[in-house]
């Protein structure tokens, strides 16, 4: 039986079968990849130099832009490179990282989503304690707890994922290493360990998923009783960009975790993964700047800065 330090090296799964077919997913996650860099990018550059945008809501966001570019070059680059050079290999301690980096910054935007609701919840139903509840101190200290939650959540499954011993090959069913493709190639009745704290990990975000349906509830209740249209419009105008990215991110973890295995294929899992690992990062950025005014107008003006250096 060979453990996992026989294991050098682990083989993805390619985008496609035959050249022509990796070349063409190769140009389209290519684009998808820089578009998810510039929107992203452009997010962090509009809110660090618009004096107006250093809000709570604001500083959130230019974390949720960091994690989303932390979360898509986990996963991308690698698999793209690949395409490019027609190979599927990637390293023992690169298939190890991306485990750690992906779990990483899933779990950490996972619980910024929950750190915005609550700002979204205090901004909407408690005004006037605003300043106090979520005062600059407090934004650094749920920000950290965001960042921090995620990172002893990745040493957690990365550690107990790569001490079990594998025997079934090196095959990953997948274009970038994902832990329930590398249990599969486990010998040894430890992975129950590993599947108990993806349990616990499911249930905690359970519980996030219901703050943030509280807090939906409460703020919806408020917003109904805002007697102005242009309140009632603010206020819809904060909240509906957060609720479509809650949405949008629950939803595809939903789809990849609550698939059947009776359904399971390999391009399902291919088409899932590309849901809940690409998709995100890349649209979250227009989520956010469709209906946010002031974040318009930030890029605009970033916009006009730029040509007139030029």
């Amino acid at each position: 039986m060979s453990n996992s330090s026989s294991v050098s090296e682990f083989l993805l799964l390619p985008f496609a079968d035959t050249r022509e077919l990796q070349l063409l997913h190769f140009g389209l996650f290519l684009g998808i990849y820089l578009a998810a860099l510039l929107g992203n990018g452009l997010i962090l550059t509009a809110v660090a130099c618009h004096h107006r945008l250093h809000t709570p809501m604001y500083f959130f966001l230019l974390n949720l832009a960091l994690l989303d570019l932390g979360c898509i070059s986990t996963t991308l680059p690698k698999a793209m490179a690949n395409a490019l050079w027609d190979t599927r290999v990637i390293s023992y301690e690169g298939c190890a990282a991306q485990v750690f980096f992906s779990v990483f910054f899933v779990g950490a935007e996972y619980s910024l989503l929950t750190v915005m609701a609550y700002d979204r919840y205090v901004a909407i139903c408690k005004p006037l304690h605003y300043g106090s509840l979520v005062g600059s101190r407090a934004c650094a200290q749920m920000a950290a707890a965001a960042w921090g939650s995620g990172f002893l959540n990745a040493v957690l499954h990365t550690a107990t994922t790569f001490s079990l011993p594998l025997c079934q090959g090196n095959a990953v069913d997948q274009f970038f290493c994902e832990i329930p493709h590398i249990l599969k190639l486990s010998c040894s009745d430890a992975y129950l360990r590993e599947v108990g704290f993806i349990a616990f990990s499911f249930c905690l975000g359970a519980g996030c998923f219901l703050f943030i349906v509280l807090s939906y509830v409460q703020i919806f209740r408020a917003v109904l009783k805002i007697p102005s249209e242009q309140g009632l419009h603010k206020a819809f105008s904060t909240c509906l960009p957060h609720l479509a990215v809650v949405s949008l991110f629950v939803s595809t973890a939903m789809v990849a975790c609550l698939k059947p295995p009776s359904i399971s294929s390999l391009y399902l899992d291919f088409v899932v993964a590309v849901l809940y690992s690409v998709v995100p990062p890349a649209l979250n950025p227009l989520i956010y700047s469709m209906r946010n005014q002031e974040l318009k107008h930030a890029l605009k003006k970033l916009f006009l800065l730029s040509s007139r250096s030029n």
